[in-house]
């Protein structure tokens, strides 16, 4: 549901915190996205500390959760974000919305998201810069990824891998179990 319609990137830095938050600037319209599942916060907590680590010691740059950037004027924050070393620099520190794309995206499908908003987020997000983008569903058991390469869905046999983060790789049913 759209709250607030017409609005930049500039003003939705400007927004007070308490507003902002849970919100997400979409076609110039303040968006709310639903809290996460208990279920959801884990699985992000477990890439976090598997890709975290991993990103830290090969210098791949840095993965950052939940953190806002502009999308061609629209503010998401995915689940999960690799902004890789070349982009390191343009981080700012003070701004709410970071100027940039990440170079990786992985968002959990969450209980109220609907496949079409997913699926136009993802080509959102392609379409500003992002290489990669993948979209991990618990209920399913399955990722679907999106990149130069085009679309695939891969099972829960399949692996998590990706070249954005050479030597990473984990079998996508193995991170559900571990959640």
């Amino acid at each position: 549901m759209a709250l607030v319609s017409g609005l930049t990137i500039e003003d939705f830095e400007k927004l007070p915190d308490a507003l902002a938050l849970n919100h997400e600037l979409v076609d110039g319209a303040l968006v709310e996205v639903c809290g996460n599942t208990l279920i959801h916060n884990r699985l992000r907590d477990l890439l976090i500390r598997l890709l975290s680590e991993h990103v830290e010691r090969q210098k791949l740059g840095e993965i950052v959760s939940e953190q806002e950037f502009d999308f061609q004027g629209n503010a998401h924050g995915p689940d999960l974000s690799l902004i890789g070393p070349a982009k390191l620099h343009l981080l700012n520190q003070r701004l709410r919305v970071q100027r940039l794309v990440p170079d990786l995206v992985l968002e959990i499908v969450s209980q109220n998201d609907k496949f079409e908003a997913l699926l136009k987020k993802a080509q959102r997000y392609r379409q500003a810069g992002t290489k990669e983008v993948w979209i991990f569903s618990i209920e399913m058991r399955e990722a679907q990824v999106f990149s130069e390469n085009g679309r695939a869905v891969l099972d829960e046999n399949q692996q998590f891998q990706t070249n954005l983060i050479p030597a990473f790789s984990i079998r996508i049913g193995d991170l559900f179990e571990r959640i």
